[in-house]
């Protein structure tokens, strides 16, 4: 059977008319902004003022560069530039443990012991799969 992939995933779903719930809620800011500013301040500086919001709000709504939006690089820009940038790499000192076999001995013999108590244990050589492996790949 054969299904289709969905595409455009990433895609924000249109919640209020042609805009994204994000895109309104820049533009509602900036809209209840030039409100009160409209009651506070003389016309001319209200005219200024909400020229300035809406443009910076039309830019945060709808202003992509290079596929990402103005908040998001924005946020980018902060932390690249409030995190340090100084990394140093210090090699941790630590312990190498010996490790010694130890074999089980029945009581009988206890008197003889083997030459090799108290050596390290020996590292075993490549697997029988690797091996194998190996004399397929050669030939």
């Amino acid at each position: 059977m054969r299904y289709t992939v969905p595409q455009f995933i990433e895609h924000e779903a249109k919640i209020i008319g042609p805009l994204t719930f994000k895109q309104f809620t820049y533009l509602a800011i900036a809209g209840a902004g030039c409100f009160v500013i409209y009651f506070t301040l003389p016309f001319y500086l209200f005219l200024i003022s909400c020229v300035v919001l809406g443009l910076g709000a039309a830019a945060f709504a709808f202003l992509k560069i290079g596929g990402r939006s103005l908040p998001a690089i924005i946020a980018n820009f902060l932390t690249y530039s409030l995190t340090p940038k100084m990394y140093i790499w210090r090699k941790k000192e630590q312990l190498v443990a010996k490790i010694y076999k130890k074999e089980e001995k029945p009581f009988s013999a206890k008197a003889t012991e083997d030459k090799d108590e108290g050596l390290p244990l020996k590292i075993a050589g490549k697997s029988q799969l690797k091996k194998l492996h190996t004399k397929i790949e050669t030939r």
